[in-house]
């Protein structure tokens, strides 16, 4: 198994930057993509970004293209999601998650992840 921890949400104020960290240990060596989903109220968790093992492939929502990145460290078993230019709608709690899937494109769906977080609150105010 993998277990992932999240930490570092938080209330912001809008247009303000917020960083994501996930630590996983456990059977790591599975974990060929890692990814963050969030979920607002009264909505379906949704993908948010995802990157591969080697750290050279991503794939980013529409929503947040261009605002937020995400990184890893492969060293610590550490991945993030900085989130800059935040905005009202960004507000959801934020899970991380790994998935075993074998192939050249980044997961980017639920269903592809096998382990997730416990999730953390980010709220931000307009």
């Amino acid at each position: 198994q993998v277990q992932l921890v999240e930490s570092g949400g938080g209330l912001v104020q809008a247009g303000g930057s917020l960083r994501l960290s996930c630590a996983a240990s456990g059977r790591t060596f599975s974990a060929l993509h890692m990814g963050w989903f969030r979920q607002g109220p009264g909505k379906e968790r949704e993908f948010v970004a995802a990157i591969n093992w080697s750290g050279d492939n991503t794939a980013y929502a529409d929503s947040v293209k261009g605002r937020f990145t995400i990184s890893k460290d492969n060293a610590n078993n550490t991945f993030y999601l900085q989130m800059n230019s935040l905005k009202p709608e960004d507000t959801a709690v934020y899970y991380c998650a790994t998935s075993p899937v074998f192939r050249r494109t980044v997961a980017t769906m639920k269903g592809d992840y096998n382990y997730w977080g416990q999730g953390t609150q980010v709220t931000v105010s307009s």
